[in-house]
């Protein structure tokens, strides 16, 4: 892979963010494609930005279980605007979304300045929010609202009682405080993250805990009574400890698995405490659910200062950001400058 290559250095060619996998091992970094290396698909996008997720890293160090064939442009989220489009439902200079589905995974991602995709994988950009924005949010936002919608769906209020987050200084995490303690909720911070305390406390955690106060495993079928509902992304213990701990007809939602994948619980905090674990997919959502979060986190549901969630880097600082990512080192969101705006 050749690092630092000049925008335009070639005619019709793109700057993108590739993995290879090698006799040598994985190698990644930033090279020319031509849009012929693009795939099929309806609509070819002009990414302006992107943004860096733990999938993304999984895929940039081909680990198993993201991606099948390599080379591969990760990133599974992209904000930009059309250049040409066969889907009559989206013409050129149209600002749009795409997020997850395959883009990223088997799929050219937004780690390359130019993708193709179907047409029923994109979102047009909602009022209220810039590209910038849209890619703070990405994934991850996207992820924290369909959990938030699920839980008052199935009646959460404000009023309930207190809703815990683990992995509160993640992605997904710091987002899901962000936007409950918007909507009024007491919000209880779980993580691991040492320096994370005081930043969480600032968007919004009215306490926040060390994740061994959930993470270490317990024999008792239940625990304390204390949250009214949960946004857990971290799975395994954490998770049965958070079931065991909600109030009688509390509900979890479920969108990650960080700690572990596994879930040895028994079934007393669902017969007992009539307790709900709602899953929560932000790949294969459905396209309307998906708008219509899309359109609540451009407006009611918009954090105050988007800008304090994320940093930013460009395309050729992105292998050292895989990197920190797979070691635990980030909060809050990576933002990805592409062909920038």
């Amino acid at each position: 892979m050749t690092g630092n290559v000049s925008r335009g250095s070639a005619a019709n060619s793109f700057r993108a963010f590739r993995v290879a996998v090698e006799q040598g091992g994985v190698k990644a970094g930033v090279t020319l494609l031509s849009e012929s290396d693009l795939p099929a698909g309806d609509v070819t996008v002009r990414v302006a930005f992107s943004s860096l997720n733990y999938k993304d890293a999984l895929s940039a160090r081909a680990r198993p279980g993201v991606t099948r064939d390599y080379p591969h442009t990760p990133g599974i989220d992209a904000a930009g605007v059309v250049l040409n489009s066969s889907d009559p439902r989206f013409s050129e200079g149209q600002r749009v979304i795409v997020t997850s589905f395959d883009l990223g995974m088997n799929t050219s991602g937004g780690f390359g300045e130019l993708i193709r995709v179907p047409g029923d994988w994109i979102v047009p950009l909602p009022a209220g929010l810039s590209l910038r924005e849209a890619m703070i949010l990405g994934t991850a936002g996207l992820t924290a609202g369909l959990a938030l919608e699920a839980l008052e769906r199935h009646g959460l209020a404000a009023r309930s009682g207190p809703v815990v987050v683990t992995g509160a200084s993640g992605g997904v995490g710091s987002l899901a405080v962000a936007l409950l303690a918007a909507r009024g909720y007491q919000v209880v911070a779980s993580s691991g993250t040492a320096g994370a305390r005081a930043w969480l406390g600032e968007i919004g955690a009215e306490r926040v805990m060390d994740r061994g106060e959930l993470g270490d495993a317990s024999e008792r079928p239940l625990l304390k009574a204390v949250y009214a509902g949960a946004i857990d992304t971290v799975g395994g213990n954490t998770l049965v400890n958070v079931l065991k701990s909600l109030q009688y007809g509390g509900a979890a939602a479920a969108c990650g698995l960080a700690q572990s994948p596994e879930l040895p619980l028994t079934v007393f905090p669902f017969i007992l405490r009539g307790v709900a674990l709602l899953g929560i997919d932000s790949a294969g959502c459905p396209m309307e659910r998906r708008v219509e979060v899309w359109r609540r986190l451009a407006s009611e549901w918009k954090p105050a200062d988007l800008e304090g969630f994320a940093r930013e880097i460009g395309l050729d600082e992105l292998d050292l950001a895989v990197d920190e990512v797979l070691a635990g080192r980030t909060t809050g969101r990576v933002l990805v400058r592409v062909a920038g705006e």
